[in-house]
């Protein structure tokens, strides 16, 4: 009897990791897009409430922003991969071992992403800041010291897709 070896299986090589300034670059893609978004929302918002000025009114449209927010990367993330920026350039938001990204990966990736600006919103309200360019500063910090934290990740990966269990991967170009 003659032992037979399976044929050997060929893993495809995993997608690059897109440069962080690119990854850079599309949050502030992103950024300009979900003032869309967040401006639908408030109108929402105001609409639903009557544009009450009652203290509670004023703070419930924080929250009402945050679960916007949140559900719109999250459905996007879980749904396709990318938000509309991302797909702009390529980018894709997947976890190893899954074809589509789990809604609780997704959840809890959008809240570790808030490290990229959640120490300075806390560093303004610590000293109080007010000048405009002193919080446009600390947001600054912030965002350098987080976009850094991929240069100390072996794979070139943010902190919190490290922790998330996530990776950014770049999409090749379609073909024409």
């Amino acid at each position: 009897m003659q032992a037979t070896s399976a044929p050997p299986t060929t893993r495809p090589a995993p997608a690059a990791t897109p440069t962080v300034v690119r990854r850079v670059t599309v949050m502030l893609y992103e950024a300009l897009l979900l003032i869309s978004v967040e401006m639908l929302a408030i109108a929402v918002y105001m609409l639903a409430t009557l544009n009450s000025q009652h203290p509670v009114a004023k703070e419930g449209v924080k929250a009402w922003l945050f679960l916007v927010t949140a559900a719109y990367f999250i459905w996007c993330w879980t749904n396709t991969g990318h938000t509309l920026a991302m797909k702009t350039w390529r980018i894709k938001v997947v976890k190893p071992g899954h074809q589509r990204l789990p809604v609780r990966t997704a959840a809890i990736r959008f809240l570790l992403a808030w490290g990229w600006f959640l120490p300075a919103l806390l560093v303004i309200r610590a000293f109080g800041l007010h000048g405009k360019g002193e919080i446009a500063l600390v947001f600054l910090a912030g965002i350098v010291a987080w976009a850094m934290t991929a240069l100390f990740d072996k794979d070139r990966q943010f902190l919190h897709d490290r922790l998330a269990g996530t990776r950014l991967v770049a999409l090749p170009k379609a073909a024409r």
